[in-house]
């Protein structure tokens, strides 16, 4: 596959074919994956094969647990979780949660109710002792220690792409990490950084939606002029 289709046309798929993925397959998609960049070269990355039914139930309930606090708060029109929202209006959707719980339970069900079924599910943590969180002492939310570990996780959605499956990344679980620590046996000196579903898709979605890049990208400021398409290169702080 073209690396820009395969960049420009890997979608998040949440429905797959009960067919299995072999080992085989898995072991080359991660395989493929560890050449991620990441920081030091520390490769800061671990990852749990989860197979046992009994843990993948327990892992879909904690899932579920987080996955009816998203929908109340996305319901309210808010981004749930958000580093920087209002907290009141968060608390105050959070109230939904529960009838959208029973709602989820009478009817069939979607990605959420039938985590525990996907082919794959690959619990990816991160080595906390090898992460070069250069924003870890500021006065905000932490984010940088990710970028040596989410990286590993996109190649491996792209080799799963190029090997005619699908995947998504899932955040959901860590919202109870104490929980699945103690499920999947994972010592404190790890974080849970993500569960990946793996599988043959129903549906490779390729036409996918996006900001375009005047949208998110200006010039020199927060407030500069838009990157725009044919304008011509110029010296510094030209306009």
């Amino acid at each position: 596959m073209d690396l820009l289709e395969a960049l420009r046309g890997t979608g998040a798929v949440r429905e797959f074919a009960a067919d299995p993925v072999p080992d085989d397959v898995v072991h080359r998609l991660l395989d493929t994956a560890r050449f991620a960049p990441n920081g030091g070269n520390r490769q800061a990355w671990r990852v749990i094969v989860v197979r046992n039914p009994e843990v993948r139930k327990a892992l879909r309930d904690l899932y579920l647990g987080g996955w009816y606090e998203y929908l109340a708060m996305s319901v309210a029109g808010l981004t749930p979780w958000a580093p920087v929202t209002d907290r009141g209006a968060e608390e105050e959707a959070l109230s939904g949660a529960l009838s959208l719980a029973q709602a989820g339970a009478a009817g069939p069900g979607g990605f959420a109710e039938h985590l525990d079924e996907v082919p794959v599910l690959l619990v990816v943590l991160a080595d906390l002792r090898r992460l070069a969180a250069v924003d870890r002492d500021l006065d905000r939310y932490t984010l940088v220690g990710g970028a040596s570990v989410y990286p590993f996780v996109w190649s491996l959605l792209l080799a799963a792409r190029a090997e005619g499956l699908g995947g998504v990344i899932t955040t959901m679980v860590v919202r109870h990490e104490d929980e699945v620590r103690e499920l999947l046996r994972v010592p404190d000196s790890h974080a849970v950084a993500a569960v990946i579903a793996l599988g043959r898709p129903v549906h490779q979605p390729t036409r996918l939606r996006r900001a375009a890049v005047e949208e998110f990208t200006t010039v020199d400021h927060f407030d500069g002029p838009r990157l725009e398409p044919g304008r011509a290169a110029g010296a510094p702080g030209a306009r």
